[in-house]
């Protein structure tokens, strides 16, 4: 009967006809166009306008509020319904709101539930929609709560279970993007029933593009395929999409690869409130330079993507090393090789109440409309905490239980792929690197063969632009005299150009460079690099990633010496 519906209003359909609750909250995506069919033809419409014509087209009233526009009706006969009834109600009260109607919630909702009791009784079908419910009761403490939002709370949670209105055909629908920024006990109470609205999915992106299209006709041009087309918008709403791509039809431009990348990152990111930051490079794994064991195992992982086996990539990868060991750099350039965009969690935490959680609902909604998606989180052992943090009333444990349990979800196994980068896997908790969460752990180290040290080598002298006066391998690095990552590898050299200009000459020998690796002391304290080696050998789930001197020691071995420079570094 509703099949034509999108599956968010067959649900709520559902719970409607059911007859245990009257009062809704949609969230998500609820600015958008609502796409279904009418007949043989897809029609794309406003929220608002689905719900006043569509989902309640049958009823006698419906009536809209929120705090800017104050009360409005689907049809001017409700309106003036209304206007009589206020009529009436100003007499009773001696008040003069026929004249001027309220806009505060408190007064409206007063208003309202005489108006609604008035016309149920009179077995007349209503339904009201609060529009940008958050505004009306936002997410706050009881202690905190202003006398009006404890007003308006108390007004919507007496409705919700009132007997009259529960064998009445009426319906209360509030409308948010967030469910977090609306009032938890509202939420909580089992006399409301959430409805998430998702963002378009695939098959609604091709219809409306080629809805698109038959509108404008030959106006629209693009170097892209609408099937291309429509697979690389995922994350975009139709409102966002409908602003690609009347862009270009606009400014009399034809759409190319390029420019749909661009319009897109700059939607998403504006979308998400600017908490998701695309993360882009040119490079594939070839330019990375040594940790040959770990490039060949991530490279069988985009292999397996490619030829569409999803289902045997892990959830996500915890990569681990001490630093400059260049995870940030070996996770975006793996992002190029398997073909998906790759974005960065920004810091998405709050000092006001609600909000924290509001923004991780947001990106959570974005991440899972974009898939197939990488999501890099850097830094992971301080940026997402564990289940006992305190001091914050409880948002931080809050929050780690909601990215925990998205982490976990197998139906996002190979379409959102987690990486959580770390110096030290040791202080994240096991919750997080589990299996069926970062199932697979990567360790990187420092160069250990010299094949992976001339390989870095060459890599930092191109990125560092260092010239020499012939091709020999200084001693110091062929030699394995040093112990240098990415980072120190590139100071070093920067050191030689310097000693070498201030000499007047342009290229480097490999004298020069032996002699500022002798003089070379990276700014690291020894201690920490061997707890943050040692721990990245602790965390690796693969024996044969781990280079030749780490396979032979017992984890016991390891374990006792990763405690013995806890103490030392404490």
């Amino acid at each position: 009967m509703l099949e034509h519906y999108p599956n968010w209003a067959q649900q709520f359909a559902e719970k409607y006809f059911s007859k245990t609750v009257n009062q809704f909250i949609l969230h998500g995506n609820v600015h958008d166009y609502v796409h279904y069919r009418q007949g043989s033809q897809s029609k794309f419409v406003r929220l608002k306008e689905f719900l006043s014509h569509e989902l309640f087209g049958s009823r006698d009233i419906v009536l809209f509020y929120d705090r800017s526009s104050g009360v409005t009706f689907r049809d001017e006969a409700s309106y003036n319904d209304f206007r009589r009834a206020l009529t009436g109600y100003d007499s009773f009260n001696g008040t003069d709101f026929s004249q001027k109607v309220p806009k505060d919630p408190v007064r409206v909702f007063a208003l309202l539930e005489n108006y609604v009791r008035l016309r149920t009784s009179d077995g007349k079908s209503i339904a009201v929609i609060l529009d940008f419910a958050e505004t009306i009761v936002p997410m706050s403490d009881s202690s905190a709560s202003s006398s009006e939002d404890r007003n308006a709370l108390v007004f919507l949670q007496k409705w919700s279970h009132d007997p009259q209105l529960l064998q009445s055909d009426y319906s209360l629908v509030l409308l948010t993007e967030n469910l977090n920024d609306l009032n938890k006990n509202l939420v909580q109470s089992p006399y409301n029933a959430e409805i998430k609205i998702d963002l378009p999915l695939l098959n609604d992106r091709e219809v409306y593009i080629s809805d698109f299209r038959n509108r404008y006709g030959e106006a629209f041009k693009s170097d892209v395929s609408d099937v291309v087309l429509a697979q690389q918008t995922a994350g975009l709403s139709f409102v966002n999409l409908e602003s690609l791509l009347a862009g270009v039809v606009e400014n009399g431009k034809t759409l190319s690869q390029k420019h749909l990348s661009k319009t897109k990152k700059e939607l998403i990111e504006a979308e998400s409130y600017g908490l998701l930051e695309f993360v882009e490079t040119k490079f594939g794994l070839d330019v990375v330079a040594g940790h040959t064991h770990v490039k060949q195992h991530l490279r069988e992982a985009a292999k397996a993507l490619e030829n569409g086996r999803p289902d045997v990539l892990p959830m996500g990868y915890l990569v681990c090393g001490p630093v400059g060991t260049g995870k940030t750099f070996l996770v975006t350039c793996f992002a190029t090789d398997i073909g998906v965009p790759m974005v960065k969690l920004k810091n998405f935490r709050s000092q006001w109440q609600g909000v924290t959680e509001g923004n991780l609902e947001k990106i959570l909604h974005i991440l899972k409309a974009m898939a197939p998606v990488a999501v890099m989180i850097d830094e992971a052992d301080a940026y997402l905490g564990d289940r006992n943090s305190g001091g914050d009333s409880g948002v931080s444990s809050r929050v780690f239980a909601t990215i925990a349990s998205f982490m976990s979800n197998t139906e996002n196994r190979g379409r959102i792929i987690w990486f959580l980068m770390t110096a030290r896997p040791d202080l994240m908790p096991v919750d997080l690197k589990r299996q069926g969460r970062a199932e697979e752990h990567l360790a990187l180290f420092y160069p250990s063969t010299q094949e992976e040290r001339i390989e870095l080598f060459t890599a930092m002298k191109k990125k560092t632009g260092l010239k020499m006066t012939d091709e020999t391998t200084p001693y110091s690095i062929s030699s394995g005299q040093y112990s240098l990552s990415g980072a120190d590898m590139e100071a070093a050299l920067t050191r030689a150009k310097f000693k070498a200009a201030t000499k007047g000459e342009e290229s480097v020998s490999a004298e020069i460079i032996d002699e500022v690796l002798a003089d070379f002391i990276p700014p690291t304290y020894p201690e920490e690099i061997e707890l943050q080696i040692l721990s990245a050998v602790m965390e690796c789930t693969s024996k044969s990633l781990l280079p030749e001197p780490y396979k032979s020691m017992s984890r016991a071995e390891v374990a006792q010496r990763v405690e013995e420079l806890k103490l030392m570094i404490a």
